[in-house]
């Protein structure tokens, strides 16, 4: 369990990246953390689905699988941006909060509902 983490972590960086680097740009030009915290997410999720479906999950990339990712955790960063957004929290802050609660949802999500083995 310990090495699958480490894989899904070792992914996560790049992820973060950029995913900080597309909000920093959205929220630039918007000053709205909600949609920028989603806009980032939807395009580093594409990335990091196919990443870890195949290099850390060794799983095969489907499209319900990546509707399935998508959709839960698409929610719950636009929940973590409209919650810094109600809060007035600063963008880095949001930033950080999605980083570190994606890594853990997102792991757990993903071992156990989106790549789950049925066997």
């Amino acid at each position: 369990m310990l090495k699958l983490f480490t894989r899904y972590a070792s992914v996560g960086v790049i992820n973060t990246v950029i995913h900080w680097s597309v909000f920093a740009i959205a929220y630039h030009f918007t000053g709205i953390q909600a949609s920028s915290n989603l806009v980032a997410f939807i395009i580093a999720v594409t990335f990091s689905f196919f990443a870890n479906a195949h290099w850390t999950f060794r799983s095969q990339a489907t499209p319900a699988r990546y509707m399935l990712f998508v959709a839960f955790m698409g929610l719950v960063s636009w929940l973590v941006g409209k919650l810094a957004d109600l809060s007035d929290l600063p963008p880095l802050i949001t930033l950080i909060s999605f980083s570190a609660i994606s890594l853990i949802l997102g792991f757990v999500y993903s071992r156990y509902c989106v790549f789950r083995s049925r066997s």
